[in-house]
């Protein structure tokens, strides 16, 4: 099974509402990508699930803001193009709705997958002028890079 990934990131890029000068948006996507391949290398987190929860997780956000149901609005849009834009075994399915609806809740779990998803998320919270806490992440690697964090100058 393959995955158009740069079709799809095509396609939420046009469905994003906030533009690609968001602090939520493409770029950031990215970067939870780049972070969470890196994760996977040592977790053992499905990669393929790893890269559409960067794409999907914030891409029906409304606003910068307060936004409680962003999550979950990702993950339903996930499953409205799954068997369409892409395809995945049913658990594999599973774990991604669970770590879009659950990645801004701040919990860990011992889930491989879902785990490398929040903590990629997580360890791009410099963006918007927060260190990533180990306390918040569900992989070794994840809290070992937390720990090394080191805030730029002027923070």
């Amino acid at each position: 099974m393959s995955i158009n990934f740069d079709r799809l990131q095509l396609v939420l890029e046009e469905h994003f509402a906030l533009g690609d000068w968001s602090l939520h948006g493409p770029d950031h996507w990215r970067r939870v990508e780049c972070n969470g391949l890196e994760l996977s290398e040592s977790s053992g987190a499905d990669p393929d699930v790893v890269r559409l929860f960067a794409l999907f997780h914030d891409s029906c956000r409304e606003n910068e803001g307060f936004d409680p149901e962003h999550g979950e609005r990702g993950a339903e849009l996930a499953m409205s193009m799954h068997g369409d834009l892409f395809e995945l075994h049913e658990h594999q399915l599973e774990f991604l709705v669970e770590a879009c609806e659950g990645h801004h809740h701040g919990g860990t779990t011992d889930g491989i997958t879902v785990g490398t998803c929040w903590d990629a998320d997580r360890l791009d919270l410099p963006r918007v002028g927060m260190a990533p806490d180990e306390a918040y992440m569900s992989t070794e690697e994840g809290r070992r890079r937390a720990r090394e964090y080191q805030a730029p100058a002027g923070w």
